[in-house]
């Protein structure tokens, strides 16, 4: 299990973070040779629940700041105890960011090791917030980090959000991968959205993948990096 309490957080975080029992697994990300690994997404798995369960329980109860707070502390200490030197991806809610003070304790802690390392994939939901994007933002930059926008093409995740946050990674919503090699209208569909953000310069990345066919067709229309149970599953 992930524990917090050797942390320089608040008294108040620090309670709500010592009732959270979580470990992480982690999915890799390919490169088109289904072997390079480009980055390790982190996965919580929290005990006698499910992740989804854990996030509206926390959202009901208006403390989805804790579950953001535990998702950066908790994933990279997983990842380095792991020893993995590619970059890592970290869920984080549109609506939330850690405080100034949570902030530079997370820095202090992990350091110069976390530059240029990390990749903060934007989920769609609940909302996105423009003040703690912009707080989010300033953070991440200034340790030339990453931004991904998860799930792109069937919620909140569109081109509007793309040209105002500049993420340097879009994820396909998996939707649109599943079986996508028998369907014309998603392969018209997913070819303008890859090369819509290629013009960007964007990466794109097809996920949930599963199947042979499914990541053939995606390398043909010129996806960039691929994840799903086809390739490998978290672990």
């Amino acid at each position: 299990m992930i524990h917090f309490d050797h942390l320089k957080l608040s008294e108040d975080i620090l309670r709500a973070l010592a009732q959270l029992e979580i470990e992480y697994v982690f999915q890799p990300i390919f490169e088109k040779d289904k072997k390079t690994v480009f980055a390790w997404e982190a996965l919580m798995r929290p005990k006698g629940i499910t992740v989804t369960e854990l996030i509206e329980n926390y959202l009901d109860s208006d403390r989805l700041h804790v579950i953001e707070v535990a998702t950066f502390f908790g994933a990279m200490q997983a990842y380095f105890m792991r020893g993995y030197e590619e970059k890592v991806a970290i869920n984080s809610f549109p609506s939330d960011c850690m405080e100034p003070e949570e902030a530079e304790v997370f820095w202090e802690y992990f350091g110069e090791d976390i530059r240029g390392r990390m990749i903060i994939e934007l989920l769609e939901y609940p909302f996105f917030s423009p003040k703690h994007w912009e707080e989010k933002s300033t953070s991440v930059r200034r340790m030339n980090n990453f931004f991904s926008l998860d799930d792109y093409g069937t919620g909140i995740n569109d081109m509007d959000k793309v040209d105002l946050m500049k993420p340097d990674i879009v994820k396909l919503d998996r939707s649109l991968i599943s079986f996508v090699d028998t369907d014309p209208e998603k392969q018209e569909y997913c070819r303008k959205c890859i090369e819509a953000l290629h013009k960007k310069g964007v990466k794109v990345v097809a996920e949930g993948i599963e199947r042979e066919e499914e990541f053939d067709l995606m390398v043909a229309l010129g996806a960039d990096l691929f994840q799903g149970y086809y390739l490998g599953r978290p672990a």
